[in-house]
C-alpha cells in the first residue's frame, strides 16, 4: 500500500513525458520572451529609423513585427507532434525540427541555432560593455563639461562582464531561471521606457520634430544602400525570438494546452514589444535626425540629467546579464546532453559534487559542466574584443539567422504537422512569406558585411 500510494505520488509530480512537473506560467513565459526580445537591439532602433526615414522606418519596425507573430504562431503548434495538443513534446527547436523534417535539416538547424545563440552572447558582450563605459563617460561629462575628452577603453568591462557570466552560467538550466528572467524583463522595461522618455524630452525640447522622409543622406547611392541594408539587419536581429520559443514552450504547465498558453504569451509580448520599439526607434530620430547614434543610451546624444542616464545604462547592464543565460543555456543543454551520451560511464561528465559556501545554500557543481561553461564564455569575450562593433555585428547576427531560423524551418514543419498539400491556397501564401524573408535577409547580411569590413579596416 505504501509503495503503491508512492508511485501515484510520485506520477501526479511529473508530466506526460517523465520530466519533473512544469510550472510555468502565461505571465512567466511573457517575461521570458520579454527578457530575449528586448536586448541589445532596442538600442539600434533609433539609427535604423534614421538610416530609413520617416516611412519605411516605423513601416519596417511594424512587418518584422508581424511577421514575428507569424513565425511564433507556427511555431508554437509544433512543440508536439504530430498532433499540437496530445502529440510526443519536442523540447527544443531541433528536437522539433528532427522530428518533423529529418536528421538532414535538423543538422543545418542546429548549426545555424547554435551560431545565432553564440553570436548573441558575443553581442551582449559588446552592448555590456558599452552601457558601462558609457556610465564612466556621462559622469566625466557632468564633472568636466561636454566638450571634455573622456574616452575610455572597452577591454576592461568585457573582462569584468565575462567573469560575471562565468559565475551565471552555472546555473543548470532554463527551469532554474524563472526569477532571473522576471528581473531581466522588469530591466528591458526600465531601460526602454527611459530610452522612449529621453527621446520624447528631447523632441519638447527642440521645439520640432527632426528628420526626413528618405532618412540620413549618404555620399552616393551605393554607401546609401549598404546603411539601408544593414538598418534592416539591425531590426531583424531585434525582434525573433523563435530560436528559443520552443524551448520557453518546454517550461509551461498543462492544462491549458502549451501552444495555446503560447501564443497568448506570443500576442502579449510582441504587442508590448512593438510599442517600445516604435516609442525608442520614432523618437530617437525624431530627437536627432540625421545625428541619430547608433546606440541610443550610450552614444550621448542624451548628457542629462546624468544619473538617469547612468541608471539606464546599469539597466540594461543587469538585463544583459540574464539576456546572456537566456540564449546561452540552449547551447549548453545541446553540448551537454551530447557529452552524457558519449561518455555515460565518466564521472567528469556526470558525476556532481556539492560545494557549500557561507551564508549560501549548497550549489551542486559539474566538473565538465564547468570547465565547458566557462570556456564559452571566455571565447566569447575575445571575439568581442576583437570586434567591438555595435551596429555591424547586430545586423550582421539578425540577418545571418533571420530566413532560416525565423522564417524557413518553421514555415516548413508546419506544412507537416498540418498536413498543407503543395500548391494550396495556404502553401502560396506561406512559400511566398518565405521568399520575401529570404530576400530580406540576404540584403541585410550583404550591408552588414560591407559595414563590419569599412568598420574593421577604419
Amino acid at each position: 500500500m505504501a509503495v503503491e500510494q508512492s508511485l501515484q505520488l510520485s506520477s501526479s509530480t511529473c508530466d506526460d513525458d517523465g520530466h519533473p512537473g512544469r510550472t510555468g506560467t502565461l505571465w512567466s513565459c511573457i517575461a521570458y520572451i520579454i527578457t530575449a526580445v528586448i536586448g541589445a537591439g532596442v538600442l539600434s532602433l533609433a539609427w535604423s529609423t534614421a538610416q530609413l526615414g520617416w516611412i519605411a522606418g516605423p513601416v519596417c519596425l511594424l512587418l518584422f513585427a508581424i511577421v514575428t507573430h507569424v513565425s511564433a504562431f507556427l511555431l508554437s503548434d509544433c512543440y508536439r507532434s504530430p498532433d499540437p495538443v496530445t502529440g510526443t513534446r519536442n523540447h527544443c527547436y531541433m528536437d522539433a525540427v528532427r522530428r518533423n523534417l529529418g536528421w538532414k535539416h535538423a543538422w543545418f538547424c542546429s548549426l545555424f541555432q547554435n551560431l545565432s545563440f553564440y553570436g548573441c552572447a558575443i553581442a551582449y558582450v559588446i552592448t555590456t560593455s558599452t552601457s558601462m563605459r558609457a556610465i564612466q563617460k556621462s559622469n566625466c561629462y557632468h564633472k568636466k563639461g561636454h566638450n571634455a575628452s573622456c574616452d575610455y577603453g572597452h577591454t576592461l568591462y568585457m573582462l569584468i562582464f565575462g567573469v560575471v557570466e562565468i559565475f551565471m552560467s552555472q546555473i543548470p538550466d532554463f527551469h532554474n531561471m524563472e526569477m532571473l528572467s522576471v528581473i531581466a524583463a522588469l530591466m528591458s522595461f526600465s531601460y526602454a521606457f527611459i530610452g522612449f522618455g529621453l527621446g520624447f524630452g528631447k523632441v519638447i525640447e527642440n521645439g520640432r520634430i527632426k528628420g526626413s522622409i528618405t532618412g540620413v543622406p549618404a555620399a552616393n547611392i551605393a554607401d546609401k544602400m549598404w546603411l539601408v541594408f544593414q538598418a534592416l539587419g539591425d531590426i531583424a536581429f531585434s525582434y525573433p525570438y523563435t530560436i528559443i520559443l520552443l524551448e520557453i514552450q518546454d517550461t509551461l504547465k498543462s492544462p491549458p494546452p502549451e501552444n495555446k498558453t503560447m501564443k497568448k504569451a506570443s500576442m502579449i509580448a510582441i504587442f508590448v514589444i512593438t510599442f517600445f520599439y516604435l516609442c525608442c526607434g520614432c523618437f530617437g530620430y525624431a530627437a536627432f535626425g540625421n545625428a541619430t547614434p547608433g546606440n541610443l543610451l550610450t552614444g550621448f546624444g542624451f548628457y542629462e540629467p546624468y544619473w538617469l542616464i547612468d541608471f539606464a545604462n546599469a539597466c540594461i547592464i543587469l538585463h544583459l546579464v540574464g539576456g546572456y543565460q537566456i540564449y546561452s543555456q540552449p547551447v549548453f543543454a545541446v553540448v551537454e546532453r551530447w557529452f552524457r551520451k558519449k561518455f555515460p560511464g565518466s564521472r567528469f561528465v556526470n558525476s556532481t559534487y556539492s560545494l557549500k559556501l557561507p551564508m549560501l545554500p549548497p550549489v551542486e557543481m559539474n566538473l565538465f559542466r564547468l570547465c565547458f561553461r566557462t570556456a564559452y564564455v571566455v571565447s566569447t569575450t575575445i571575439i568581442a574584443m576583437i570586434f567591438p562593433y555595435f551596429n555591424q555585428v547586430l545586423g550582421l547576427l539578425g540577418a545571418l539567422s533571420f530566413w532560416p531560423l525565423a522564417i524557413y524551418f518553421p514555415v516548413e514543419m508546419y506544412f507537416i504537422q498540418m498536413k498543407i498539400g503543395p500548391w494550396t491556397k495556404k502553401w502560396i501564401v506561406l512559400r511566398t512569406f518565405s521568399l520575401v524573408c529570404l530576400i530580406v535577409s540576404i540584403l541585410g547580411f550583404i550591408g552588414s558585411v560591407e559595414g563590419l569590413i569599412s568598420a574593421r579596416l577604419g
